[in-house]
């Protein structure tokens, strides 16, 4: 029956637009034929709810048609109907990019491009986008007959099109074409190329800037210096800013390409004019891929002048160009000589580090530790550790934050020693900062300042922290200090966790606010695999005993949730193992017979998983 399913065979849809989808599609995938029908009868409904709905299921249709009659007959309505809905054209865009399996697979992928070649010409940016999207996706299984046959009259037609729509989506497509075709017809499209870069409309020259790096990485090597690097230049030096800040990535697959020699002939002047263009986006492009251009750009010389331009960055009049080239501090300091660099970047760092942007100082926080290794050890504490302490101490949170989660890196040059030094006691203040995102990164970072420093150090001087952040108010930060106890344990051992921090943990189970209480089982059902089952058997047992009667529902449940995992530790030894029965599954029962629902079905979960475990 579904070979008589036609795309004009169900009904017209009505007159008037309707308030909501009229079609059930929930048999379209049973290839149930009045919901084939109702799938092409949304096709062509006012509502757009509908056509969106029938766009989803269109793949069913197709099975239903078969790969012929879908080439024959639904593409060619989709192309003739194409609506003026935004919405609708983008879905319709991304669709045919991956309906290549219901046309009969790659060898009639050209059949698709049609309709995406009207789309390409829409209105709408992001509906030419994901058309030229599909048409590149299609381009990659079609054979050099067919994209010579099909797609460069596609992309010749696009190219002269009347309107700038079609000539921007154009750009996107001759990267994809160019390593299909013969090179008669690759000259065609590095002339029809030229042409838009040197088209009269600002939107034609962007669009020819922004994919200008996709053409690089296809042509060969002689016509990078024949034809990219004049277009580039030409891009580069054209009176909208928006071109010009579009050609720092061109730039940098050209590099990429190009000989020491041919860098320093051919691209040393129009560097140095982009580094310091009137535009400050421009110098921010320059300043977001400083790294890259530089190491491509293999010259001794050349290096030495753009890292004086990197320099001058970091002293720009626009915030977001000093944060831009913060990012690039790790690949500076491996451009030249360690003691020159180390010398010149000491005095544009203590400038950002008072920087007036708090977007400039959290960037330059993020990255200043990657320069440690090229300070060396000797250098680091002399020039960057008090940089770092300035910056711990910084008014805005992300400024602190991004100095804690960085703090690795400056350890493994100093040591933990020297950073203990310096910086422990503002990170002790910190633990307490108002912020509970930074107090988070700190409780992160102590264990790694514990291994270093040995147990002696940690008792005296963060200790009694670690416990403080059980009782904070903030729900991640008591989630976070119960794991840093539980690797706090694998750092120093189960005997330092029966003598210092356990004891702790259970004085809380009788504080009479209820969150101490939870979170004294939030810990120990955290810690219990870490410890030993006599632990378990004479100090945990006997605490939980006492919260199963709290007065509090989420107490009890949260009790049957951590007997569980007490369990498997009592398992380990013939010792503790007798427990589960006399204990655990007792407590268990009294549980499941709870007044509080939550609590009997937490507690029966528990039964039925140590009733698994035992399986």
């Amino acid at each position: 029956m579904a070979e008589q399913m036609s795309i004009d065979s169900a009904p017209p849809a009505g007159g008037g637009p309707s308030p909501g989808p009229r079609y059930d599609f929930e048999d379209a995938q049973s290839g149930d034929l009045g919901a084939l029908a109702a799938i092409a009868d949304a096709m062509k409904s006012d509502n757009l709810t509908d056509r969106l709905e029938s766009l989803k299921r269109l793949s069913v249709l197709a099975l239903a048609m078969g790969e012929e009659r879908t080439r024959d007959e639904l593409i060619p309505f989709l192309d003739e109907s194409i609506d003026d809905e935004d919405e609708l054209l983008l879905a319709l865009a991304e669709l045919l990019g991956d309906f290549v399996q219901y046309v009969g697979g790659p060898k009639y992928a050209f059949v698709l491009l049609r309709p995406l070649e009207n789309l390409a010409a829409a209105e709408e940016t992001v509906v030419r986008e994901k058309a030229v999207e599909s048409i590149n996706k299609l381009v990659s299984g079609m054979d050099q007959l067919h994209v010579e046959e099909y797609l460069i009259p596609c992309i010749a037609r696009l190219s002269s099109g009347e309107w700038f729509t079609s000539r921007s989506s154009a750009a996107g497509l001759y990267a994809s074409a160019y390593g299909k075709v013969t090179d008669a017809i690759q000259s065609k499209l590095r002339a029809g190329y030229e042409t838009l870069c040197k088209d009269d409309m600002p939107m034609i020259r962007r669009a020819a800037a922004s994919n200008l790096k996709d053409v690089v990485e296809k042509i060969s090597d002689d016509h990078v210096v024949s034809f990219a690097i004049p277009n580039f230049r030409q891009l580069a030096e054209d009176d909208q800013d928006s071109v010009r800040l579009l050609t720092v990535e061109p730039l940098v697959a050209i590099t990429k390409r190009l000989t020491t020699e041919e860098c320093k002939q051919h691209l040393g002047a129009i560097v140095q004019s982009l580094c310091v263009d009137k535009s400050w986006r421009v110098r921010y492009m320059v300043a977001d891929h400083f790294v890259s251009l530089a190491t491509n750009i293999k010259d001794a010389d050349l290096q030495e002048e753009l890292l004086n331009v990197a320099i001058s960055l970091m002293h720009d009049s626009e915030a977001e160009v000093r944060g831009a080239v913060c990012t690039q501090l790790n690949g500076l300091a491996g451009l030249g000589n360690s003691e020159a660099i180390v010398g010149r970047l000491q005095a544009p760092l203590q400038e950002l580090v008072d920087d007036p942007s708090q977007h400039v100082r959290a960037t330059l926080a993020k990255h200043i530790g990657s320069l440690c290794r090229v300070f060396g050890k000797e250098g680091t504490i002399e020039h960057l550790l008090p940089l770092l302490l300035r910056l711990l101490k910084d008014s805005f949170p992300d400024v602190r934050l991004n100095i804690i989660s960085k703090l690795d890196a400056v350890d493994s040059v100093v040591g933990i020693d020297s950073l203990s030094q310096s910086l422990l006691p503002a990170i002790v203040e910190l633990a307490e900062d108002k912020q509970w995102r930074v107090r988070l990164a700190i409780i992160e970072y102590v264990p790694l300042i514990a291994s270093q420093l040995g147990v002696q150090f940690f008792d005296e001087q963060l200790s009694s922290l670690c416990m403080s952040w059980l009782g904070d108010p903030v729900y991640s930060i008591r989630e976070a200090a119960t794991v840093n106890l539980k690797k706090l344990t694998e750092v120093f051992g189960v005997d330092w966790a029966r003598a210092t921090i356990i004891p702790k943990i259970l004085i809380m189970a009788t504080h009479p606010n209820y969150l101490y209480r939870m979170t004294t089982i939030f810990a120990i059902t955290m810690i219990a695999p870490s410890v030993t089952p006599d632990i378990v058997r004479d100090m945990i047992l006997p605490s939980l005993e006492g919260l199963v009667n709290d007065p509090i529902p989420n107490i009890r449940f949260n009790v049957a949730k951590s007997l569980e995992p007490l369990t498997e530790v009592l398992r380990k030894s013939s010792d503790t193992a007798q427990l589960e029965e006399s204990i655990i599954r007792p407590t268990l029962a009294r549980l499941e017979e709870d007044p509080d629902p939550d609590v009997r079905f937490f507690a029966h979960r528990s039964v039925t998983a140590i009733g698994a475990m035992s399986a």
